[in-house]
């Protein structure tokens, strides 16, 4: 979990775009005022597949990982592929 996070937390604020899998995707990752929630929604440019996560740390320090529409071993194998565009 340690190096998903650090891939995660290590991603650009906004939108960029970057490669997965030999596609190119469109990524916008955010962030709520506090800093508790970071949310992550990357769609396939020209196709129809997308991503969608949210990473919430707790009161405790542990991170929480919520994917949306999206099986958890997906999300994970995404951020630790996706490679932005320089």
């Amino acid at each position: 979990m340690q190096a998903f996070l650090d891939r995660f937390l290590a991603l650009p604020a906004g939108y960029s775009e970057g490669q997965y899998g030999g596609r190119r995707y469109g990524v916008s990752v955010s962030s709520s005022a506090d800093g508790r929630r970071r949310k992550l929604y990357a769609e396939e440019l020209g196709g129809k597949d997308h991503v969608s996560l949210n990473l919430y740390f707790l009161a405790s320090g542990k991170p929480l990982l919520k994917p949306c529409e999206t099986p958890q071993a997906r999300v994970i194998d995404f951020v630790m592929g996706f490679k932005p565009a320089p």
